[in-house]
């Protein structure tokens, strides 16, 4: 045998084997990974008019409400002598059953906001 024809027939034969010691998933559309939850953890969602949405975690005995954006999340202070009113100073959170609002400047204004059960 030449010295090309056992370089090529060695190649050939380690491409062949391959397949058969790789634990490297080529497949981008499947894992062995199982879904998150999209629920924040210990986070009450709240769905709005218009099908708006988003994620509030109590903090401090109730002193501290944190709004979860889907990308990041605001602390909200509870304001003195209201029971269930939360602000950042521009963001603005009224907690009060099925008459919920969340006012974030003139960009956010959901209104009939209702808490959801968690599963």
């Amino acid at each position: 045998m030449t010295i090309q024809f056992k370089q090529l027939f060695l190649v050939t034969y380690l491409f062949a084997l391959l397949p058969a010691c790789s634990s490297v998933s080529l497949n981008p559309f499947g894992s062995d990974t199982k879904e998150q939850s999209i629920i924040p953890k210990n986070a009450t969602a709240y769905v709005c008019e218009d099908n708006k949405q988003f994620y509030v975690r109590m903090q401090n005995n109730n002193a501290e409400a944190w709004l979860i954006y889907p990308d990041h999340e605001v602390s909200l202070t509870k304001v003195s002598g209201a029971e269930s009113r939360y602000t950042s100073g521009v963001i603005a959170l009224v907690i009060n059953g099925a008459e919920t609002t969340l006012n974030d400047g003139e960009k956010i204004a959901y209104t009939g906001c209702k808490p959801q059960l968690t599963k």
